[in-house]
């Protein structure tokens, strides 16, 4: 699959124009959703209009910003005016949203192509992308397993080469495990570096909005088009352009590696990467190992948080003002009931009854009140890892892709965040990129961490070991064009 600057340089020396390749692209969709079922929408006429637009820029002879022409999938929970966003639920299942989010509206100015609205768990709740009202996502990779959670529907899309990039929503790693699961880079930005303006909220002091890419350059350049300072958002605080910052030089970096992030993680996993490890350590940096041991503490004060702003977030879906009505009921009581009931999938109802139960007077401060102060600590202890160290690298899941429904509501199917949750309730930037295939085939992802507002350092270590692995792990799947 060609990267965005390559495409680039193919629209403008007229190699290919921008209405050829959206059409190609939608095409791919077309035939990819089939199978995968990677979109919940698939936009002709917007991806033709811009598309035309661009051929017309380019013919008058004006220059075109980087991703003017580029085809891209956009999460489903990020809203387009006069364009369905259902956050894969059936209670906004025929949603159309008055005005564009933040993300979407720069990038339309800018002139990218939006081929589709990504498939996804429901509300970006859960980690296989089994829980959409439209049905799971498939792993273009393997069609007997699944795509991640969260944004799995744009993961799959990028993967399959249908769409060039992707924007995702990342709460507690719902960028980075579908990219690590498709064998992506998958760049969560520090909280702020991106406006969620119009971002359908799951956990608003989680929640970040970012992108999924082939490569770790594609990364840089679609992050520099969506950070900026937003008036929309009052955590927006924008971040300076990445692309010029990197210079793939990490001779003499410390790398941080704490041995609980790789505690039970399967061996596949964990053969590439140490083999990561080894070739990091090839390119000049120092690997120091860190302890770490309030990870095991960080993902259930993760759900605590997440479910608890997800239960009020959520109390505006009542039927009364918007979202599904139910047809049948006795009272007023009732009728809320039953809207919620049948609006709302098993994952979010589980969720909701859980944040509500934990910001009761009973147990508020038994649950809530100790899990704020557990991410406090989480907090404190990523600054004291990053005096002794640059970055911080670790596996992004324990295991590669599953196949649906094989950990069903055990443990196991909670923990596969277990090693990303921890960076978002820390606010950190993360970015995932692919470092092998376990012993079926699959992707593996290696994520690297940094300090706030360090994105430049992490996507210059994912830079680094992209190029001296030549970019081998990332497999693309029988999709691609």
């Amino acid at each position: 699959m060609p990267t965005i600057d390559e495409l680039g340089r193919m629209i403008r020396g007229k190699k290919i124009s921008c209405a050829e390749l959206a059409r190609e692209s939608l095409a791919a969709a077309r035939e990819l959703n089939r199978e995968c079922n990677a979109y919940i929408s698939i936009t002709d006429e917007t991806a033709l209009k811009a598309a035309d637009d661009a051929d017309s820029k380019l013919s008058a002879g004006q220059e075109l910003p980087p991703l003017a022409g580029i085809p891209f999938v956009l999460s489903d929970n990020i809203a387009t005016a006069g364009i369905k966003t259902t956050c894969a639920s059936r209670m906004l299942e025929s949603h159309v949203p008055l005005y564009d989010a933040s993300v979407w509206e720069s990038l339309k100015n800018q002139g990218a192509v939006l081929i589709g609205k990504g498939n996804m768990d429901e509300l970006g709740m859960g980690s296989t992308g089994e829980t959409s009202y439209f049905g799971p996502v498939r792993n273009p990779h393997s069609k007997e397993h699944t795509a991640g959670g969260g944004s799995c529907g744009a993961a799959a899309a990028v993967a399959a080469g249908t769409s060039i990039f992707g924007i995702g929503s990342d709460t507690g790693g719902g960028i980075r495990q579908p990219a690590s699961f498709c064998g992506l880079v998958g760049l969560k930005p520090t909280y702020g570096a991106v406006s969620r303006n119009g971002l359908a909220a799951f956990a608003s002091s989680l929640d970040q909005i970012g992108p999924l890419t082939g490569c770790v350059r594609d990364a840089a350049t679609v992050f520099d088009a969506i950070s900026f300072r937003d008036g929309r958002d009052a955590m927006s605080k924008g971040r300076q352009p990445l692309s010029p910052a990197l210079t793939q030089e990490i001779r003499g970096m410390r790398i941080g590696v704490p041995p609980e992030f790789y505690k039970d993680i399967k061996p596949g996993y964990e053969a590439a990467m140490q083999n990561a490890l080894r070739t990091l350590e090839k390119l000049g940096a120092v690997i120091v190992e860190q302890g770490f041991p309030l990870l095991r503490y960080a993902l259930s004060a993760y759900y605590i948080i997440s479910c608890a702003e997800a239960a009020s977030n959520l109390g505006c879906f009542d039927g009364l003002r918007c979202g599904h009505r139910a047809g049948q009921y006795d009272d007023i009581d009732d009728f809320i009931c039953r809207t919620r009931s049948e609006g709302f999938g098993a994952e979010v109802r589980r969720r909701i009854i859980l944040g509500t139960c934990a910001l009761s007077a009973e147990y508020y401060d038994a649950y809530f009140n100790k899990a704020l102060m557990l991410k406090n600590a989480v907090k404190n202890e990523y600054r004291r890892l990053f005096q002794s160290c640059d970055c911080i690298v670790t596996p992004t899941a324990h295991v590669t892709a599953m196949k649906p429904g094989e950990f069903g509501l055990s443990e196991e199917a909670y923990s596969i965040d277990r090693n990303t949750a921890s960076v978002s309730i820390a606010g950190l930037p993360a970015v995932t990129v692919p470092c092998g295939c376990d012993e079926n085939g699959l992707p593996v992802g290696m994520q690297v961490i940094g300090d706030m507002f360090r994105e430049d350092l992490l996507l210059n270590v994912a830079l680094a070991f992209e190029a001296e692995t030549a970019g081998e792990f990332g497999v693309r799947s029988q999709y691609e064009r």
